[in-house]
């Protein structure tokens, strides 16, 4: 027992003092809505904003709604509603140009995976293979693997390169085929080939699908946003009456533009939910 006693105190110490030696692991730099919001900016071909600009805005474009509408309106609760809608706005948009893109690129990514396979069959390296997809990839794909390529003859590090590729991407798919090469590369093998092959079909197949169901949703979508306008499209008619414009100003008007602003909301998102295509997520980032 004293001897079992020694050998456990000695390596309670031994990780004290391990613990104590070694450099503090490194904090998560930023929030995960931060991270998922920088992720849409790239995925909307904005890789320059930043997440705090990108709130910036929305406040920017809320406040100067509220001011324009409560000078031509002459009521908070008003001039309130249109700054919300004004104030998501930007996000809205952002989110608009990231969807239309991931669903333009949805289709290129095969194409990208046939370049991959092609070029590890003709006898390249896995950076050589990588990198000439920036020279006769897909056009839109073209500039983040010319970067790849500019890394690696810079630095060497394929897996360092390889990060930088992908936080360039932030996709999906693009994350996926990424720690494939990187598997490939770690741990060699002769499967890479095949792998990629069954990728670039299982890919055309999700793609094909999911452009038959996203035509079929298209009307629930636009039926949705249509009747979540037509009652706000009506109120900022209303808004040019002087009578109108009274009601609202009473406490009771507040709380009916409070109530209808809450079940626009709701009822939007509900509807979004209920006919919403499960989404990738980057859980390779």
């Amino acid at each position: 027992m004293g001897v079992v006693a020694g050998l456990l105190l000695g390596a309670g110490l031994c990780l004290v003092l391990w613990a104590l030696t070694s450099p503090p692991a490194p904090r998560e730099r930023r929030g995960r809505w931060s991270a998922d919001v920088a992720d849409l900016l790239v995925q909307a071909g904005a890789p320059g904003v930043t997440p705090g600009g990108l709130a910036a805005a929305c406040a920017g474009c809320g406040v100067v709604i509220f001011l324009l509408a409560l000078g031509l309106s002459r009521a908070p609760a008003i001039a309130a509603c249109f700054a919300v809608m004004a104030a998501y706005a930007p996000f809205a948009l952002v989110r608009s140009r990231a969807r239309r893109r991931r669903a333009a690129l949805r289709n290129l990514w095969p194409e990208v995976v046939d370049h991959l396979a092609s070029g590890i069959r003709a006898g390249m390296s896995l950076a050589e293979a990588v990198g000439q997809v920036g020279e006769r990839g897909p056009v839109e794909l073209r500039p983040a693997f010319r970067a790849f390529a500019e890394d690696y003859r810079a630095s060497g590090r394929f897996g360092d390169c390889l990060d930088l590729l992908k936080a360039r991407l932030a996709d999906p798919v693009g994350d996926r085929i990424v720690e494939a090469l990187r598997l490939a590369r770690d741990v060699g093998g002769t499967d890479l080939g095949r792998l990629l092959r069954t990728l670039s079909a299982f890919l055309r197949a999700d793609a094909r699908s999911r452009g038959e169901l996203e035509a079929r949703q298209s009307w629930t979508v636009n039926g949705a946003r249509l009747a979540v306008a037509a009652p706000w499209v009506v109120l900022a008619l209303l808004a040019t009456r002087p009578e109108a414009v009274a009601a609202y100003n009473t406490p009771t008007g507040v709380a009916v533009l409070a109530v209808g602003g809450g079940a626009s909301v709701v009822a939007y998102r509900l509807m979004l939910r209920i006919g919403r295509l499960p989404e990738d997520e980057r859980v390779l980032r």
